[in-house]
């Protein structure tokens, strides 16, 4: 990565020192970004990217192809052998802005992945390929080029290297559709000068089309060239122009015409914005004036080398460390920053724009993002974002506010603030409670409680990007009732009892911050529909059954069958959606029942690799038992700490963390799983180190309870600026049951703490043995109400 070792060694003591970060050797050979790419979302692979960036570039193997549905997978594929384009923009529902060098005679279409030499795409061999954290790298086998990408926050930069050819080029293709982006329907570039360019994109993704209708995606940019082209052409979607500088319409782009000598570097800068070119040329001029590609790539990986050193594990098992600090790289890569360096950022539809509160020295207070659904990430996320990343958290509360200040509901997905909603379920206000109950209160806390509130209660003219359509059934009779149709509306649900689970866990998390601010009948209100969960519970199977409007169970009720009345899961899986009142599900079942029901749905899980075994899709687990591939399973292994079984906890969470977690294209997250923006890595993040909170940082003293660390040694250093160290003493591949524990010196005789104690730091050390100690952490249960 550095030529010299002196470059390494102040990079190194840089981070150390003046980034606080802990000591470790570098954590960047451990993430490999290739890992589950097999079927990986638009959003997903984009190495060339900081943590949260707006710049994320990337290679795009199927990128103009498009999402019919607006959700598959889309862009990088390791089963794909040829390359299309470098493109910058890589979010919820927005792409665009592809790059393209090449040589030889000229081709303004990508091409078909079945036809080599359709088009200007080019094969690559992946023993020439580099991923790092920060930085991309592949030769073009097709043109002999090397293209390399790396980014500031709002700046792609690229650096090609060029055999002698008398017809190098290079291809801005703009007018495309991109990823998630679906159709084009505006696009523009100009070259300004011999050296720059500027232009946009506007398009109208599926999400947008079916969930905010009036909604657009603008992107802008504005980009420098280190050398003039000799000449410039333009094309379009039907044909290609010598000797033009300027195109708009659908299917617009130029190509840079060159002659370059033996090993020649041309290199660009593109800024990027979602308010203007203006803003895009801002970004550019803010960030990287003065900034080679040498130095931006440098940069990046120090950046990189800060965030992900935040957190130090020891093992000698390398496989675990690469799943950890590759799980924690998605974590902190996916949601992208969407506001300027100036504040200015999207607010709705094309044109509306607005400003974030600017400190004194003209930066903003903090950043606007582009967020897919909430749904799950408090299981992962937002608990990894409380330990560590509290920054990262408030500028998501923040963003949710300036939405809701401008649409005057919360979205469930946002992107550049029209809604994408994703799910539909609209857990904004449950991950906004997660922060406040986490400390992290630098924000408008009566306006945070009047949206949450509002998001809980009011179905009036609502919105339908803003989800709970059916919230009004719900606080009517205190579940959804089923429609035998596929809809959601103010009567019921298609999902009605998976609704109802999510609606009565989110009504928990609201009554606590309604506590917390002396609301006491909001909170009565909130307390009694969290409750709403127990009118589905069938005594007779002792499952989570969908029921009528007429109070009627459904009939022809198959426990296994996902979409009648679950949202991509079924009736065993959400059964144990009860976060809120794990002791009250527990009761309902019966403890040994509800221990030996659970024991065996892991055993047969495990069968499957605890999903939809080698099945390459999403939803390859939405009929099994029990699914790790999704979000509504992902606190369900930790349910034996409440039910006096934490060894089993131990047990399970270790074998998934194994077993689910691969270090391959496609096994990385079970086979083709949705490691949606970071969800599945953080999980594997907080799970190997044996902390994980159930109930998602909804109490208002939120606990953490302790599982098996995968890693022998962990170095934490808290969002609070505290250092927390966790020791796992006799810890091995055999030895995954916990004999005993302390915490600074103090005996634990329960499998959980207050999280304020944890987070003042200190010493956290296990005693690990191969045999369960089944005295050990039962003295006194997880609290399961507050």
């Amino acid at each position: 990565m550095y030529k010299h070792k002196f470059l390494l060694t102040f990079f190194l003591l840089f981070t150390l020192t003046s980034c606080k970060t802990l000591k470790q050797d570098d954590v960047l050979k451990y993430v490999n970004p290739n890992i589950g790419t097999a079927h990986s979302r638009w959003f997903f692979y984009t190495p060339a990217a900081l943590p949260h960036g707006m710049a994320k570039l990337a290679p795009s193997t199927n990128g103009h192809y498009g999402n019919p549905s607006g959700w598959e997978a889309v862009g990088y594929d390791t089963r794909h052998n040829s390359i299309e384009g470098f493109v910058h923009f890589h979010e919820w529902q927005i792409g665009g802005v592809s790059v393209m060098p090449a040589t030889g005679p000229l081709k303004v279409r990508p091409g078909e992945l079945d036809k080599p030499g359709s088009g200007y795409r080019s094969t690559f061999d992946r023993k020439n390929e580099v991923a790092e954290p920060g930085y991309y790298k592949v030769l073009l086998n097709d043109y002999n080029i090397t293209a390399e990408l790396t980014a500031t926050e709002r700046v792609g930069f690229h650096r090609y290297t060029f055999p002698q050819n008398e017809q190098a080029r290079i291809i801005l293709d703009i007018g495309n559709k991109q990823g998630e982006s679906s159709e084009v329907t505006e696009a523009s570039i100009t070259m300004v000068d011999q050296t720059h360019f500027k232009g946009y994109v506007v398009s109208y993704p599926k999400y947008i089309q079916q969930y905010d209708s009036k909604g657009k995606i603008a992107m802008y940019f504005y980009g420098e060239l280190s050398k003039a082209p000799k000449s410039v052409g333009a094309f379009d979607a039907k044909q290609a122009f010598e000797n033009t500088r300027s195109i708009k319409g659908k299917g617009a782009g130029l190509y840079l015409q060159y002659a370059t000598a033996a090993s020649e570097t041309i290199e660009m800068k593109i800024g990027l914005s979602y308010t203007s070119e203006d803003n895009a040329k801002i970004n550019l001029e803010t960030e990287a004036k003065d900034l080679s590609f040498q130095q931006a790539k440098d940069n990046a990986q120090q950046i990189w080398r800060k965030e992900l050193g935040k957190i130090a594990v020891s093992d000698t098992n390398q496989n675990n460390k690469i799943k950890f600090y590759t799980g924690l790289y998605h974590a902190l890569l996916g949601r992208g920053i969407a506001s300027d360096v100036n504040g200015y950022f999207p607010k709705f539809g094309k044109d509306s724009i607005g400003r974030l509160p600017i400190d004194k020295n003209g930066k903003p207070n903090y950043n606007f993002y582009n967020t897919d659904a909430i749904w799950g990430a408090f299981w992962n996320l937002t608990q990894l974002w409380a330990l560590s990343y509290p920054d990262r958290y408030k500028d998501f509360v923040q963003t949710h506010l300036e939405v809701y200040k401008n649409r005057g509901w919360f979205g469930d997905g946002i992107s550049n603030g029209q809604f994408t909603s994703g799910v539909g379920t609209n857990f904004v206000g449950l991950a906004i409670v997660g922060a406040y109950n986490s400390g992290i209160r630098d924000y408008d806390v009566n306006l945070a409680y009047q949206a949450i509130r509002a998001n809980e209660v009011n179905g009036k003219d609502r919105p339908v990007g803003s989800g709970k359509l059916d919230v009004e059934a719900f606080m009517k009779r205190g579940y959804v009732p089923f429609l035998n149709e596929n809809t959601t509306n103010s009567n019921g649900s298609q999902f009605s009892a998976s609704h109802t689970m999510e609606y009565s866990y989110s009504a928990f998390a609201a009554a606590q911050m309604a506590k917390s601010l002396g609301k006491m009948e909001d909170y009565k209100m909130f307390i009694d529909k969290s409750e709403g969960w127990k009118l589905l519970f069938n005594p007779q199977n002792k499952l989570i059954q969908p029921k009528n409007a007429d109070g009627s169970f459904i009939d022809k009720f198959d426990s296994l069958q996902p979409w009648r009345g679950f949202q991509e899961g079924n009736a065993v899986q959400y059964t144990f959606y009860v976060p809120q009142n794990p002791e009250g599900l527990i009761n309902k079942i019966g403890k040994d029942e509800f221990n030996e029901r659970l024991d065996n749905i892991f055993n047969i899980a495990q069968m499957n690799g605890f999903s939809g075994g080698k099945e390459i899709d999403a939803f390859a687990g939405i009929k099994a038992n029990y699914n790790h591939g999704n979000q509504p399973n992902l606190h369900v292994s930790w349910l034996f700490n409440f039910s006096g079984r934490p060894w089993l906890t131990q047990k399970w969470v270790r074998a998934i963390c194994d077993e689910f977690y691969g270090t391959e294209s496609i096994h990385g997250y079970g086979y083709g799983q949705d490691e949606d923006q970071g969800q599945l890595g953080s999980w594997y993040v907080m799970a190997s180190m044996g902390l994980f909170d159930v109930k998602g940082l909804t109490d208002l003293r939120p606990i953490i309870e302790l599982g098996s660390p995968v890693f022998k040694d962990i170095a934490i250093a808290l969002g609070n600026g505290n250092k927390l160290k966790i020791s796992a003493q006799g810890n091995s591949a055999e030895n995954i049951y916990i004999q005993s524990a302390t915490f600074n010196d103090k005996k634990l005789k329960n499998c959980w703490l207050y999280r304020d104690e944890l987070m003042k730091g200190g010493k956290l050390e296990f005693q690990m043995g191969n045999q369960p100690n089944v005295n050990w952490g039962v003295a006194v249960p997880p609290p399961s109400t507050q």
